[in-house]
């Protein structure tokens, strides 16, 4: 039997994202998806998904999740908790995130306020809603995607064989210090105080942020003359820095337009893009150029990273003290398949 589950609360700034919609920037579809994709792949780890199954993006208020059809696993990853309330009951159990837990029909999952800057609810078999161009992410601005909303039914996997164990880890943590930008392609365009004011200034996230684009404000950024602050529209990638008129710089993030006519002073590499959406308003951010071999390095490194985290895994018995010598390993076993792949 499959699984199903109702929102009996959309809560504030949710969205369903996966890995993006791949293919079709060509025309002016922006590619969406995940704002932390690391972040995501945890909590899909957590219930034995691949990497690619659809999340609930948690950007201020979490949703509340009622099951309505079959036993399912459901984990949390970031800086939030939930609380279950067994059967719509009264009383409710704390549900920490970094640990899967299983819900059974009429089970009803709250979770609570992102307190990180993005945070992700995943799903066993994950969140099942239609594909549109060959991914269920929400890109609100083209209303592509299903928005999350009250009384929404959404598909996902029933759990085999009961699911006694549940799964666990330790928090990702994500690199510190500088976040690392290769220069250009448009770098020519601004004097070499500018860009060397980029490297050595701090500069702070604004609230202007959004899965769009992150607004900095700190030293202006000069271009060479008025006239080099505009090109002719040319393409834009995820992380890419542009800097219009005023020399503030927008770091352009998941739902980037997929043209523009700022310059662009900078790109912000590969591996350095999840820590962006971990971002909040007020906080400081600097930046250190790389070259191309650094920037690749940094991508291994992480990906060994990660793949190590996962490593880590571990299950046991609800409740029971969770034996460290048990590692899940990743994917685990049964349940690692998304809805209609």
């Amino acid at each position: 039997m499959n699984g199903l589950v109702e929102v009996s609360d959309p809560g504030l700034g949710n969205s369903i994202q996966d890995l993006g919609r791949i293919g079709y920037r060509h025309m002016g579809i922006a590619v969406s998806g995940c704002l932390d994709p690391l972040l995501a792949r945890c909590a899909n780890a957590l219930v034995g998904n691949p990497a690619g199954c659809a999340c609930i993006e948690v950007r201020a208020a979490g949703p509340a999740l009622t099951v309505r059809q079959g036993r399912v696993r459901a984990a949390l990853a970031g800086n939030l908790s939930a609380t279950l309330a067994r059967h719509g009951g009264g009383e409710e159990e704390d549900v920490p995130p970094w640990q899967s837990v299983s819900l059974d029909p009429g089970d009803e999952l709250r979770v609570g306020f992102a307190a990180g800057g993005t945070a992700y609810v995943a799903i066993a078999g994950g969140f099942a809603t239609p594909l549109q161009l060959g991914s269920r992410s929400t890109y609100r601005r083209a209303e592509i995607g299903d928005p999350i909303a009250f009384g929404m039914r959404i598909p996902c996997a029933a759990l085999a064989h009961g699911g006694k164990h549940e799964y666990s880890a330790d928090p990702w943590r994500h690199d510190e210090g500088p976040v690392r930008v290769m220069l250009g392609p448009q770098d020519d365009h601004f004097t070499p105080q500018a860009v060397a004011g980029l490297l050595d200034g701090d500069y702070t996230v604004t609230a202007q942020s959004d899965r769009m684009g992150m607004r900095l404000e700190g030293p202006a950024l000069a271009h060479r003359t008025p006239a080099l602050a505009d090109i002719v529209s040319d393409g834009t990638t995820l992380g890419a820095i542009q800097v219009p008129g005023n020399g503030q710089p927008i770091i352009l993030l998941a739902d980037c337009q997929t043209a523009g006519g700022y310059p662009k002073i900078a790109t912000v590499i590969s591996a350095d893009l999840p820590r962006l959406a971990q971002m909040r308003p007020g906080q400081a951010i600097r930046f250190q150029a790389v070259d191309a071999r650094q920037a690749r390095q940094a991508l291994q490194a992480l990906e060994t990273r990660w793949n190590w985290w996962a490593y880590g895994i571990v299950h046991g018995l609800p409740g029971a003290e969770v034996n460290k010598d048990w590692r899940a390993g990743w994917p685990l076993y049964q349940d690692g398949w998304c809805q209609d792949e």
